[in-house]
């Protein structure tokens, strides 16, 4: 990386991408449970089915740094254990395995065959195992394979062996798969096309006859080699193969499916051939084919059956029925193929059938789903086609079938899982005016999008929620005796009494618990055996077991402002400032006073005495908070009782302690921690040493403007800290990497809390909000971005916000999709013949499709009060909107209206159109609705729309155009060509716009009022596919190009100076063009690959209080950041850790981290956060290692890592 560069940035995703594009199903962890890996983007993620709840569960995800083209799981014989092949864009082949006692992946192998990068000769692009685990085969689209033996050592290791090579030049490979064949020699097998006769053919009779066929490659195993061992031509259009079992199993062979059928094949059978299925209705046309475009076999005892899905989204089953010999048994060979329609389920990328009965559908868009599956179809009324029907050679025609879609009968959804692929546009927004903001996206396809909100929180699970009579200060829970499971009494303080409320199948109010009811209550505590603790102001109460009360009552004239308990130990600091500590005696059970009091230097604040640790009769610290703004840690070692021992300083005074044991990353095991919280809302956590009671490692976090006060919860079986402030929070350590992580609750803020058991909710919380008691508990961990979704009519393409209301307006448009008018058109025509199939709902199984047609409309979305869509406006005559604006013109008296760009009949590739339009919608009722005013039509479909100056401006074709409201329609003042092929986005500041181009990157113009011009006076010299912009100050640009880089680009100081100048307007026209631009360029500031094509950026905060960050999403789901750098100290420590990492913790599919961040431009002023972010997952010795290099503790670069990410985003 050039250190040269005067900007940096550090990158980190917030969301990691939530499209699967390969998913597959094995036993990883070595158990007779089955897990799921998928690959997202570069994520390689392991879920758990858990089959009793029906849930889906991640137990670890990681960043390989490569992109993952496929996956395929495989068993060695004999062995319980799956191993996971991973084909990557490193040119090696990587084998790796899921070790559940560590939870994470370990690389076993890792061998290099060719070049990195996705290219067509290097294999990786196609991966077959034999079923048997004895070989895989990789293969790439053109020329190449590789076979590997698999095979285990004395020592029972996994062993790969040299590859063996199966070439064949100019062959092309569409699909591939490993045959079953038992225990003979592995056969694979693959669609081929030999092109070589088309090459040397000009006139193209040579690519019409082209055949398609069906090879089969066997690795004989005795000598070492691979040979082609049968060719046969198949259908032109087939495109997918499937392994049929064999061995005992079966009859062996593939299915072969193309356009519109599937056929069985194998080289020692007859082919048999079924058609694919049409559905029936109204709106159908009968002559459209259907491809499958994904297919699972699932094997049962003594038999099996595929499930295969159309483009549709209809499964059908496919079945195969035996020749049987005299006896009834099956024989080998294959008598008819039958196939049925099953059920319809969204669109997958992958499908995985469970052992349990769960059919997991990787949808290609929108949400994933896990099924149940209630029958497998065997007993239903649904026609069935066979081969005995039909030809089966691909040349003859046939009658095609048909079959009638309809609701789900034989899978039911138990769970969907939040997917936000493709996410189209998003904008980030404080719309319900909390202390942070929400990010608003929009994502998904066709009738399954949706409008979604996410929030940065924890699902809380609201319980009970009761009036009280007047509003409570505090909140205890209490056992009765030690050894009680559950929680006995909830203990509710008002400002001049208390109140106890016992907890049983109902909770009620109980008056002879031996609490005192006329004073409030400052702590209560479960003491010794069994007997209870009531600290009030005027003394403490010890309640013992026989309803005996011993009282201690308070010195005279002073009172108890502060004190904290444990079940032996308790402390409590008076009005004047003194500390009184009190320990049990073990014999008899009563409280002993130590004879001194401490006294402290100003008034105490808040106590805290830790937990008693295991195998101890005390805690050995106390914790005491004064006003003036130090936390002092007190010895409470019979030797040195109340010493002093170490004090930390404050930037206010604090207002809650909490001594507690916390699982700890850095040390592997658990650690003391001290909990500090401010009364100006900040939250500190620093590490307290158990035997010299020293403070070290403070980690600051801003919660909120109120004052935050600390509770002990345990949640999910670990001992966690909920912090109150003007929200709630919960500090915890993720189940996945153990870090320390804090996260708001999606709850009202609590004014206290206490930790609840009941037989009910095991482990929940109880707390107070103004005058209601309140009972919840937590759930999930896992996920900290909550997503609330409203559904949407058609694919998303943008949306902009009302600029007042909490109001937002999608446009939305579909291609080869009928429009509502043609479907009404068709369904009340009765002489159609095809059918009269009742209307099913959109979004389970799609519009009716049209070539040619688009359906298009405009949506009002109200996501804070309706959460729901007020408004839709459909477009007429074959219109698709593409571009949306709010425009405020100021020759209506600065009104705003809504400017909406449609194009005509469009064909998006090659790029055709019949004309282009721009519509004027006045808003109503505070834009709950949307007026109609009036179109104009233009030449091209305007791609880009800007208020800019009280007036209009429109990227129209290559041309930038201002407009003006007229009566009748949109006045031109002024145009200019300004883009060398086609406006895609604009952005502006001042009288600078910032033009994208669709390939030529970006170009600056300036607006000269005075002359009525749009003058270019810099663009890029690298031709980048800009999709998003965003202009991060008046010089620089952030933007996104669709090869999936992120880059800020920076107008040269003296270009954007003279642009400025008064009356420079003839000066920058008649300045000469340098190479056919603008005079002058922009220079590279920062450049970046995050795999992601980025659909939307924009500079925004995230945090309450945090700093400006550039927001980016992607198209398949993810949400990153990029944070600025202040001072040249922090990159440098960042630099010197990246490249520590890149060669400690190398990607695991062996692709050069470095390399892999510069896939198309070397990496410029970024770092990489999500590598850094690996350092706490490292093995101790490794940390201490990188610690040495870098001359810092592992404390200390963990705590600055975790800052990068805490003070900006979650």
């Amino acid at each position: 990386m050039a250190t040269t560069s005067s900007m940096f940035m550090y990158s980190l995703t917030i969301q990691s991408p939530t499209s699967v594009t390969q998913a597959i199903l094995g036993q990883f962890a070595g158990t007779k449970e089955q897990q799921i890996v998928t690959a997202s983007g570069s994520r390689l993620t392991i879920h758990r089915p858990d089959p009793t709840q029906a849930k889906i569960t991640t137990i670890l995800s990681q960043d390989v740094f490569g992109i993952i083209r496929t996956l395929a799981p495989f068993r060695l014989a004999g062995s319980n254990k799956d191993y996971i092949i991973v084909g990557s864009d490193s040119g090696r082949i990587t084998i790796i395995e899921y070790v559940p006692s560590q939870n994470r992946f370990n690389r076993l192998h890792l061998e290099t065959f060719g070049k990195s990068g996705v290219r067509r000769v290097i294999p990786g692009q196609y991966l077959a195992v034999d079923p048997k685990g004895r070989a895989c085969l990789i293969a790439s689209v053109e020329k190449n394979k590789l076979v590997y033996v698999l095979n285990r050592n004395a020592q029972a290791d996994l062993t790969i062996s040299s590859p063996l090579e199966a070439h064949k030049a100019q062959t092309l490979v569409f699909a591939l798969v490993g045959l079953d064949v038992g225990y003979e020699n592995p056969v694979f097998a693959a669609l081929e096309i030999d092109y070589t006769e088309c090459d040397q053919d000009p006139t193209g009779q040579a690519y019409e006859d082209l055949e398609k066929s069906l090879v089969y490659y066997e690795l004989d195993l005795g000598l070492n080699h691979v040979v082609r061992k049968w060719s046969d031509p198949v259908d032109r259009t087939a495109t997918m193969l499937l392994q049929v079992p064999g061995g005992a199993d079966g009859p062996s062979g593939v299915l072969v499916c193309g356009l519109d059928n599937v056929t069985y094949r194998h080289s020692n059978q007859d082919a048999f051939r079924v058609p694919i299925p049409r559905r029936r209705g109204a709106t159908e046309n009968p002559e459209r084919k259907r491809y499958i475009t994904a297919g699972v076999m699932h094997k049962m005892r003594g038999a099996f059956f595929f499930l295969l899905q159309s483009e549709d989204g209809d499964m059908f089953k496919v079945t195969l029925d035996m020749v049987e010999d005299d006896a009834g048994q099956a024989t080998g060979e294959v008598k008819r193929l039958k196939i049925k329609y099953f059920d319809t389920v969204p669109l997958a990328s992958n499908l995985c059938i469970l052992k349990s009965g769960f059919l997991f559908v990787a949808s290609e868009t929108g949400n994933h789903h896990f099924y149940q599956f209630e029958k497998l179809g065997d007993d239903d009324n649904e026609i069935e086609f066979d081969s005995d029907s039909y030809p089966a050679d691909p040349s003859e025609p046939y009658t095609p079938a048909f079959f009638t879609p309809r609701p789900a009968e034989n899978v039911n959804l138990v769970e969907s899982i939040d997917s936000m692929n493709p996410q189209m546009d998003c904008k980030v927004a404080n719309l319900t005016e909390e202390d942070a903001p929400q990010i608003y996206s929009i994502c998904g396809t066709g009738a399954r999008s949706s409008f979604r909100t996410l929030k940065h929180g924890l699902e809380v699970n609201d319980i009970v929620d009761s009036e009280l009579p007047s509003a409570p200060t505090r909140v205890w829970t209490t056992k009765i005796t030690r050894n009680d499971q559950y929680d006995a009494y909830i203990v509710l303080s008002f400002a001049s009494g208390t109140l106890v409320l016992s907890i049983g199948e109902t909770v009620e109010e109980v008056s002879d618990t031996g609490f005192l009811s006329t004073a409030s209550t400052l702590a209560v505590q479960q003491l010794g055996e069994d007997a209870l603790i009531q600290v009030h102001p005027r003394g403490i109460r010890h309640i013992r077991a026989d309803r005996r009360v011993n009282e201690w009552p308070a010195p005279q004239h002073r009172s108890i402002v502060a004190a904290t308990t444990n079940e032996r130990q308790v402390a409590v600091a008076l009005s004047s400032g003194e500390i009184v500590y009190f320990e049990m005696d073990p014999e008899d059970g009563s409280l002993a006073e130590y004879d001194e009091k401490r006294e402290m230097s100003g008034t105490v604040t808040c106590l805290s005495l830790g937990e008693v640790p295991e195998g101890r009769v005390r805690s050995q610290f106390l914790a005491v908070g004064c006003d003036d703004s130090t936390v002092r840690i007190l010895s409470l070692d019979p030797d040195s009782t109340l010493e002093n021992k170490s004090v930390q300083a404050l930037t206010s005074a604090p207002s809650a302690l909490k001594i507690m044991a916390m699982a700890d990353s850095t040390s592997g095991g658990s650690t003391l921690y001290l909990h500090i919280g401010l009364w100006s809302g900040v939250y500190l956590r620093t590490v307290l040493d158990e035997v010299t009671g020293e403070l070290s490692d403070t980690r600051t976090r801003f919660l909120g403007p109120k004052k935050a006060e600390l509770f002990q919860v345990s949640v999910k079986g670990q001992q966690a800290v909920l912090a109150l402030s003007s929200r709630a929070w919960l500090g915890y350590s993720d189940p996945q990497t153990k870090g320390f992580t804090l996260t708001p609750l999606n709850f009202p803020a609590l004014a206290w809390a206490s930790n609840f058991s009941s037989e009910q909710c095991v482990e929940g919380m109880v707390g107070i909000e103004s005058q209601s008691l309140r009972i919840f508990s937590i759930e999930k961990l896992g996920n900290s971005l909550l997503q609330e979704s409203i559904p949407l009519t058609y694919t998303p393409r943008k949306f902009v916000r009302h600029p007042e209301q909490p109001l937002f307006y999608v446009i939305e448009s579909d291609n080869n999709t009928l429009a509502p008018s043609t479907r009404q058109r068709l369904m009340s025509d009765t002489t159609l013949i095809n059918g009269d199939a009742a209307i099913l709902p959109p979004e389970g199984f799609g519009y009716p499709r049209a070539q040619g047609h688009w359906a298009s409309c405009i949506h009002i979305i109200d996501p804070i009060t309706a959460k729901a869509c007020l408004q839709k406006i459909d477009l007429e005559g074959n219109e698709a909107a593409v571009s949306i604006a709010a425009v405020s013109f100021a020759s209506q008296d600065d009104e705003t209206f809504l400017v909406v760009g449609t194009g005509q009949d469009m064909t998006v590739a090659p790029r055709t159109f019949s004309a282009g339009f721009i519509y004027v919608y006045r808003f109503l009722e505070d834009g709950k609705e949307l007026e109609f005013i009036h179109k104009t039509k233009v030449e091209q479909p305007p791609q880009a729309l800007l208020g800019f100056q009280g007036r209009l401006l429109a990227g129209i074709g290559n041309e930038l155009r201002i407009y003006d409201l007229g009566l009748k329609q949109l006045l031109r003042k002024c145009q200019a060509q300004v883009a060398p092929n086609l406006i895609t986005g604009l952005q502006t500041q001042g009288s600078r716009i910032i033009v994208s181009d669709l390939q030529e990157s970006v170009i600056y113009v300036v607006y000269k009022y005075q002359e009525n011009r749009l003058i270019p006076f810099v663009d890029d010299i690298i031709a980048r596919w800009t999709i998003s912009t965003t202009m991060v100050d008046y010089e620089t640009v952030a933007g996104g190009d669709k090869f999936g880089n992120l880059w800020l680009l920076r107008c040269p100081q003296k270009a954007s100076e003279e642009s400025d100048e008064e009356g420079s307007g003839a000066h920058l026209i008649h300045e000469r063009q340098y190479l056919q631009g603008a005079p002058n360029r922009l220079t590279l500031m920062c450049h970046f690959f995050p795999q992601d094509i980025p659909t939307s950026i924009q500079k925004t905060q995230l945090v309450a209080g945090g700093r400006d960050v550039l927001v980016w999403t992607g198209f398949q789901g993810t949400i990153g950041i990029f944070v600025p750098f202040v001072g040249r100290e922090d990159v440098d420590f960042f630099q010197t850790l990246e490249q520590h990492l890149r060669s400690e913790d190398a990607p695991l599919a062996g692709r050069d981290h470095l390399i892999y961040r510069s896939y198309y431009v070397p990496v410029k002023g970024v770092i990489d956060g999500d590598l850094c972010e690996r350092y706490a997952l490292l093995p101790n010795e490794k940390k201490q290692m990188i610690a040495g290099e870098l001359d810092r503790s592992v404390r200390e670069i963990e705590r600055k890592i975790s800052d990068m990410r805490t003070r900006v985003a979650y």
